[in-house]
Order: structure tokens, then sequence, then C-alpha cells
């Protein structure tokens, strides 16, 4: 319960529901404050410095977002398993002249409950980056490498029903997202950003995106005013360009276009260029002059920052052909760029070709996708597998007696 000396705020939605919270900011992002209901079963969130066509603008986003949108996605059969997902707004509230909005609040899982980040969010960048990983989390709270798989379907699911729903999200990154690697689950952390969804041709974009996220088209053409037909601003297809960066990052634990090519002397400019118009993969099969330099790595970024060692193709068949189309064939080509929905469907068949490392006590990912060899050696730790392989190949039949591969394969394993 709240402190006696704490005020507690009545309003009525809307929708004509009411809302209740303690006057006391628990949380601030770069545009709202968020309070916490008296129960804590809910927050609200109200955004700062909003008038005139910015606010009316705002108010039709969310009443949009909390209306039809959200009745498209929740509000159908099996629509309990999106509020998993997401951490959506509820109801449109207005106190004091600000507009604000109701959100559920995190569930305790996403919460880290021990170490040195007890009590704070399970900020998705905390297992995407291996100097945070290797320096300040625990092999408990890592989880293992099929968990990472888990979270990484999980936000590839979550984004193909966004975008089916021809919504963009437009600032997709791992500071958004709260994952939980211990269960292998994922949910959208929206403080700062499901209130602002871009529905195209209505709603614009609030943001460009988050650094290390930011689609090439978006950062080259940055510079150009609004209105310029050249601008290209955050939607569906920079939304898979932060996808596919998401993913790679979870599994691989570095980003896929910072390596060791400079290109500028001025930092600020270097960025623009390394992350906008000159962005080159640094696992490139033809160019490598942007792979990274082991000399230049720290000692916490290893082994994971060694690509020479642990490479992409660690990552299956499936998954490295939609690597090869987000960050070279689409890279500069958004056209090109894989959907969600081929993100999940090459996850799935992925985990279905992981296999359990028996080094059981030494090797902390502890699983390993499957690379079609007769002796399997765990990428992670080295040690190879010995025993029985059961594979089992899918077949279709499009016709009596005629049988067709699948290209789907699930690998069988006692555990």
């Amino acid at each position: 319960m709240a402190d006696k000396a704490e005020k507690t705020v009545t309003l009525t939605a809307a929708d004509g529901t009411t809302v209740q919270f303690i006057d006391k900011i628990i949380g601030a992002g770069g545009m709202k404050d968020v309070y916490f209901s008296p129960d804590k079963s809910y927050a609200v969130a109200f955004y700062r410095n909003l008038e005139g066509k910015d606010k009316t603008l705002a108010k039709s986003r969310l009443e949009d977002i909390v209306g039809k949108y959200r009745e498209s996605i929740f509000d159908q059969p099996g629509g309990q398993y999106w509020e998993r997902l997401f951490c959506w707004p509820t109801r449109i509230v207005e106190w004091e002249g600000k507009l604000g909005f109701t959100m559920p609040v995190y569930p305790e899982q996403f919460f880290f409950k021990d170490g040195m980040f007890k009590g704070k969010e399970k900020e998705g960048k905390w297992f995407a980056s291996a100097k945070l990983r290797n320096r300040f989390l625990t092999p408990e709270q890592k989880g293992t490498w099929l968990s990472s798989f888990h979270v990484c379907l999980q936000i590839a699911r979550a984004i193909r029903r966004l975008h089916a729903a021809g919504l963009a999200h437009s600032d997709l990154s791992y500071k958004n997202i709260l994952v939980d690697p211990d269960t292998g689950t994922a949910i959208f952390a929206n403080i700062i950003d499901c209130d602002g969804l871009v529905v195209p041709g209505k709603y614009p974009p609030d943001v460009i995106g988050t650094q290390d996220f930011i689609a090439p088209e978006v950062l080259q053409t940055k510079p150009l005013p609004m209105g310029d037909p050249a601008k290209k601003l955050p939607s569906i297809l920079t939304d898979r360009h932060a996808l596919a960066v998401l993913i790679y990052m979870y599994l691989l634990n570095r980003h896929p276009l910072r390596g060791g090519k400079v290109h500028d002397l001025d930092p600020g400019r270097d960025e623009e260029l390394s992350m906008g118009e000159k962005a080159l993969f640094i696992e490139h099969p033809t160019d490598r002059s942007n792979r990274p330099k082991l000399s230049a790595l720290e000692p916490s970024e290893l082994p994971q920052g060694d690509v020479d060692k642990l490479p992409y193709t660690i990552c299956g068949p499936y998954l490295k052909e939609l690597f090869d189309r987000a960050f070279i064939d689409g890279l500069h080509d958004p056209a090109k760029r894989p959907t969600a929905a081929e993100w999940e469907t090459a996850l799935v068949k992925t985990a279905d070709l992981m296999q359990p490392c028996q080094n059981t006590s030494g090797c902390e990912a502890r699983w390993f996708v499957f690379d079609n060899s007769r002796k399997p050696r765990c990428p992670w730790c080295g040690t190879e597998y010995h025993g029985q392989l059961p594979v089992l190949n899918l077949y279709f039949s499009p016709s009596h007696g005629k049988f067709v591969p699948e290209s789907y394969r699930l690998m069988v394993y006692d555990k």
C-alpha cells in the first residue's frame, strides 16, 4: 500500500473507468513520467511538454492503439498469448492538462532477483553484449544458448504480429525489450515506445530509433529536412533491419556492423558512415575490411568477438541465409530484408536442430546447432559429441506414393 503521506490521484479514463495512481514519479523517459497505481497492478504514464497539434496527434494515435489495434490483436482467439509479449497501453487519461495512458506492470520474472542488479529490470542489453554479459552476469542469469533462441523466437513472433496489423514499432532495440533467459521468454518494455507505434500514412514516428538499431538509409538521410521525398523514416522495412540486428546480437553477443574499419577520423562522422552510408557486415564473405581486430578487443569481449572462432554460421543454415539477406543483400536495399515471419520460421527450424553439449559442467552455452557432420563439436567449448545422432528428415506427400523433402530436420536426443 502507498505511504500515508503520498497523495492518491483519482481520474476517470476516456472509457469511463476509474484510474488511480500515487503522485510520485517512479520512472522517467525522454518524453514521459511514470507513476504506480496504489496496489501496483498497473502504471500510468503522462507526456511532458506535449501541446497543440502534437498533443492532438498523440491522443488520436493512442485512441487507435487502445481501441481498434488493441481489439484486432488482443480481443481475438489466442489474444492472451500476445498479452504475454506486449506491454500495451490500455486506457487514456488526462491530468492537469497532460495526456497519459495506463499500462500493465512488468511481471516479477523480468527483474533481477539477486546479484549486483537486484531489483533492476532485465533490459535486453545485458544479454546482447558480450562485454556486459561476461563482466556482470552470473551463469544462471545468462541462461543457455537454447533459451536465447527462444527469446529471439518470441521477439520475432511479436514483431510479425505487429506488422500483420499494419503497424511499425519504429524504435525496436534491446533497450525496449525485457527478457528472461532463465525461462526463454521475452516481453516488450513499452514505457517509452508502444504508445508511439507508426501507422503508415497516418501516424509518423516520434523518433528515428536507438543507436545501433537505426537502419542505414535512415541515418544516411537524417540531415534532409522533413518533407523531402528522399528522406527515409522508420517503417516496417526499418523494423526488419532492427530485428535482424537484435537476433544476431542475442545469439552471438556482438554487433553485425561494428568492426575494425575506420571511415573518418572524426568519431561522429565515422559513426554516421559506419552505421549508415558505408555500413558493412563484419562477416562479409568477400569484403573482409570490416572484420573485428582482435588486438582492439577487450578480454571481456571474447570469445564472442572473435568471428573466426565463433562465426555466424554456427547458428545453422536457416539463420545463415537470413543473416546474409539482412546484412549483405538487404543492408542497403530494404526490400530484400527478411520479414519477421521468415525469422520466426527459421528460428523454429533451427531450434529443432539444437543438441545438448555433453560438457555439462564446463560449457556455458550448453547447447549447439547440429552441423550435419559425423562428429559434431560444440563451437563454444570444443567438446566433440560422442554417441548416436538420430536425425529425422521430414517429407510431405503431394500425391499418393510420392514424397518430397520439406527441407526440415529434427534432432532426437535424450536429456
